[in-house]
């Protein structure tokens, strides 16, 4: 431990530094990953270049270790707060640059619902994935939702809800999106303990998402159907 303590970061190459890195964010260490972005970045590396290759992989190795039940909640909110850390330095730096982001997500809990530790989770993983997050908090009705999405334009719309009489508020959620004939423009994702998959089939939800890293890797793939899409209408120049 007396070793770890002593590592003088700066004396490591790229190829190290970024290796110790994913390990300081494993261990949910702020001080060491702040350190270590300020150190990337005086190497001239670019914002992006450090938010994926340290940050994102860093957290992606914590994912999978979480979902495999190696790590838990505690340890990975000790991660992803250890993530913010960095991110804090970087967010203004790819603003300036208009590094590319992976998608934009409005997460919420429900109505009625003031359970919030399962969704802040998913927010910090998604955002450890290279996603925007805009987290409304909790107790959210459908004008909250529908501001938000008004303001932010996001591709995804996360609602978590604990409690077995507070799900159905989702539906009420998504019926308004179709209402306003706006339900294909976003991804619907949903959560928390007593949903399934039945039951976000038959709310009209895109997904239901068991963690917060399934969330990620649900996201994702959405995301690459996504942007295909796009592409493909490109191309056809519609």
């Amino acid at each position: 431990m007396d070793e770890e303590d002593d590592l003088d970061l700066s004396t490591l190459n790229d190829e190290e530094l970024v290796k110790q890195m994913h390990d300081d964010l494993y261990d949910g260490l702020n001080d060491e990953i702040v350190e270590g972005v300020n150190i990337l970045l005086g190497r001239n590396w670019t914002p992006y270049d450090v938010l994926t290759q340290a940050l994102v992989e860093g957290m992606r190795i914590v994912g999978i270790d979480f979902r495999d039940g190696i790590l838990f909640v505690p340890e990975v909110l000790m991660s992803a707060n250890a993530m913010k850390s960095g991110m804090a330095i970087l967010k203004p730096l790819l603003a300036e640059t208009g590094a590319p982001s992976v998608g934009t997500m409005v997460i919420g809990t429900v109505k009625g619902d003031i359970h919030d530790i399962g969704k802040n989770l998913v927010s910090m993983m998604m955002e450890g994935a290279g996603f925007e997050v805009i987290n409304i908090g909790i107790n959210n009705s459908v004008e909250d939702y529908m501001a938000a999405i008004e303001e932010h334009n996001p591709d995804i719309i996360g609602m978590s809800a604990l409690l077995t009489t507070t799900m159905p508020y989702m539906k009420v959620v998504i019926d308004a999106l179709v209402e306003k004939g706006i339900r294909s423009n976003y991804i619907i994702l949903v959560g928390g303990a007593p949903l399934n998959d039945a039951f976000a089939d038959s709310i009209g939800a895109d997904s239901y998402c068991r963690d917060a890293s399934m969330a990620v890797e649900t996201a994702k793939q959405f995301m690459i159907g996504r942007q295909g899409s796009v592409a493909a209408r490109e191309a056809a120049g519609t």
